[in-house]
Formats: structure tokens, sequence, C-alpha cells
């Protein structure tokens, strides 16, 4: 049954009609998958014949909501956040070492790494209230006197994509992401350090240089549901999914290669752990040695797919400026946001609602002495939903819809931002890329993994 999913390296981009399916926790079922990403190759390439009317399709404007006051200063909630964060290090040092039962852990890789980003993409940016580092800036220059900055602002997005690396190693990588000491030991010591380098550049920095608020802007941008802060009133903005990304600044050649990292990172999480990855290493996915013993060819493997995932796009791009197109790269890389706010949903769901069970129910009763701070009667931890047979297709059927609809918006944005083109023609490449990564996508969602 598991035959088909040890494919060679090229079949990445055309997955075969495989009927073996495994989701995440590794439950194997009898999904026809191959018909799945048929069906979404087939749609993404039709788009290719909108790519004759571009100049004609919708311009999505946003409207106004509603207006209102800004209910609490953002220094207010993001000073609090720090203090929350503070707390949760403390936690993370002395609570429980399982992971399933320390809220550093469950607040931080449930929470902020897959909750947050989700409920971004629907409702802004939700992360700008609660940045544990604009609060503690602002007092602190203040504190001090410091007006200016020493010239990091040059660097672009530099540091961020230096920080979201070095996250990504150490999420995918490393011995131990999930312990709490040392979850709570790296992220303390990157939180100081972005503090001194914030307080010496200004709170603006954090915009280009600090990951997570690089990140979770760009998720943000796709949401139908925005805030526009403006001085002490705020704007309830409501428009088409991606309409903020039409009005965004081109990328540059720092933040193309952070977006870049961000597409490869989430291919390379769902790479990792499948059958034909561990294969291609010599690893025996019913019986892997563990971590340690693929820590090199794995950062390798992480730097590998980063290189391909940059220069298959760029390549597409440039292609279709050779093909008689008026593509600019900057423009037309700000349609992957699409891509990486979908991947970033579809890749975490069944996280979500698994780890999310722990972190809910130790919300619930953070002491485990049988407390009840969100009024939950007795809860019990269940995968159950797992091996369901009518719920598990619905399951596969949204992180399916994430990714197709994400690949949608992306031709159409890139369609909307490639700049008055010549040829249809030009626009081929760039569907062809579409129609393998989304195939790529749902192979990665359906195979094999390892335990």
């Amino acid at each position: 049954m598991l035959g088909r999913s040890a494919l060679p390296a090229a079949a990445l981009l055309l997955p075969t009609a495989a009927f073996a399916c495994a989701l995440p926790p590794s439950v194997i079922l009898t999904l026809p998958t191959g018909w799945y990403i048929t069906g979404a190759a087939i749609t993404v390439a039709l788009t290719a014949l909108l790519g004759g009317m571009a100049r004609t399709l919708p311009d999505p404007q946003p409207r106004l909501i509603l207006e209102r006051p800004v209910l609490l200063p953002v220094t207010l909630t993001s000073y609090l956040s720090c203090l929350a964060f503070l707390g949760l290090v403390f936690v993370g040092w002395y609570g429980s070492r399982d992971p399933m039962h320390n809220l550093m852990t469950l607040v931080f890789w449930t929470g902020i790494w897959i909750a947050l980003p989700l409920g971004s993409l629907l409702f802004g940016h939700l992360w700008r209230p609660i940045n544990p580092w604009t609060g503690p800036v602002r007092i602190a220059r203040l504190l001090l006197g410091r007006q200016g900055g020493i010239g990091l602002s040059r660097l672009g997005h530099l540091p961020a994509l230096a920080g979201y690396g070095g996250f990504v190693w150490f999420q995918i990588v490393s011995m131990s992401p999930d312990d709490p000491a040392v979850l709570a030991t790296v992220a303390l010591a990157y939180w100081a350090v972005i503090l001194a380098l914030a307080i010496l550049e200004g709170e603006d920095w954090l915009e280009q240089g600090e990951f997570l608020t690089v990140l979770m802007g760009y998720l943000a941008r796709i949401a139908p549901l925005w805030l526009e802060l403006r001085g002490t009133r705020a704007r309830l903005m409501l428009g088409w999914p991606g309409a903020q990304v039409l009005r965004m600044a081109p990328l540059g050649p720092s933040a193309i290669a952070f977006v870049t990292m961000a597409l490869a990172a989430l291919t390379f999480d769902g790479l990792a752990e499948t059958f034909w990855w561990l294969g291609l290493i010599g690893e025996n996915p019913l019986e892997p040695t563990g971590r340690s013993a693929v820590m090199g060819v794995n950062t390798l493997g992480l730097l590998a797919v980063w290189a391909l995932t940059a220069g298959t796009i760029l390549g597409a791009i440039r292609l279709g400026q050779r093909l008689g197109g008026g593509f600019a790269t900057g423009p037309v890389m700000l349609s992957f946001l699409a891509i990486a706010a979908g991947y970033h949903a579809a890749h975490y769901f069944v996280t979500l609602l698994t780890a999310g069970q722990y972190t809910l129910a130790a919300l619930n009763d953070p002491l485990f002495r049988g407390d009840s701070y969100l009024g939950l009667s007795e809860f019990f931890v269940s995968f159950g939903f797992l091996t369901d047979p009518t719920l598990m297709p619905a399951i596969y059927g949204t992180q399916f819809a994430a990714i197709l609809l994400a690949h949608l918006l992306a031709v159409f944005l890139t369609l909307k931002l490639a700049g008055p083109v010549t040829r249809a023609l030009s626009h081929l490449p760039m569907t062809a890329l579409m129609v393998g990564y989304t195939s790529l996508g749902l192979w990665l969602l359906s195979t094999a993994r390892s335990l």
C-alpha cells in the first residue's frame, strides 16, 4: 500500500495516483488522494486562461466598516504581553518537563506558532498588540533618552532572515525543540538580543528586523478583515483576501529571501518525516534512529530545499520576463504571501486539533490540581477523531481547500501585480510553477510518514 509513496526525486512535482494516505500523526487511511491532487493541478492549470484577461481583472477595494478610538494603547498591551512571556519562561524552567503539561511549550508551539497565525489570516495583525518588544523598547528608549539608531535599518530584512533561519533549524532539526527548559532558554536569549537591538535602533526596526513581527505581518496581509491604526483611531476594514497585498511596496532582495525561506521551511518540515525522505537519507522509516543521527543531513536538506525553492520561483519569474512579460520580481513575489499563508494553515491544522486540546486543558488547570479557570468541566484529551472515517476526509478536505485556494489567490495576485504585460504567454511559467507547487503541497499532506 505504501510502495508508491517511495517516489524518485523528480516525481515530487508529479505525484502519482496513490491511494495510501498518512495524516499526522501517521494515521494511514485509504483516501483517493490522487484524485484530489489531479483535480487541484487541473484547476490551477486552467488559471492560465486568465493571463489573456489580466488587464480586465477586478481591483478589490477595501471598505470601511467602522471607526473607533483605540481601546488600549499598544505600549500597555505589549508590556503586559512581555510580563506574560517572562512568566512562561519561568514555567518552562521550573514546571513539568513533559511538553504536553508545560504552558511554555504549549502556549508557544500551539498558541503563538499555530493559532495566532491562523487567527491573523482571518482577522488581521493580531501580533501587533501582543508583540513583547514594542512596549519595553518604548519605555527603555524614553528612560534612556535614546534618539535615532545605529544603522541596522540598512540591513533590510537580513536580521529577520537570520533569526528565522535559526528558528527553523531549532524547530525542525535540533535535538530538543519541545523541551520546556530548552525552549524557555532559547526564547529568552532571543528576546533579550532583539530587545537590545531595538533599543539601539528604534521600535520601527522590528518591522523588518525581527522574524516573528515580519512573518505575522506578512500573513496578516491575506486577511479579509483588519484594523488600520491612525494615531488614536482604529479603522475596521473589510476586503477580499489579499486586498492588502496589492497595496504593499515591492519586496526587496532580503525580503524575497525571507519569503522563500518561509515557503521552504514549511516544505521541508512536511518532507523530513516522509518515507521518501527517510529512504533517501538511508533511514528506516519504521524504526527511525532519532534526531541526533540525522541533524547533519537534515541541515543540508533544509538549505537545499531553500535554494531549490528560491531558484525555482525566481527562475519562473525570469522566464516569464523573457517570454515578453512586464514582470518585476519585487511586486510578483508578493503573491507568494498567499501560498505561505495557505501552507501554514494546512500544514499545522491537525496539530492545532491535537496539541490544541493539551493547551486548552493546561490553561484550564495550569497547576494540574483540578482547577477550572476557563470554566470547563473535567477535560479529557482525545485523538479518537483521527481514526474516524467520516471526520478524517473532512480534515484532509479542509487542508486541500486551504492549499488550492491559496494557489488560486496567488495566481490572481500575480496577474494583478505583474504589471503591463505584453503577451499572455509570459504567465505560463508561473502557472506551471503553481501547478507543480500545488501538487507537491498536497502530496506532502497525504503521503506516508514516520511515527
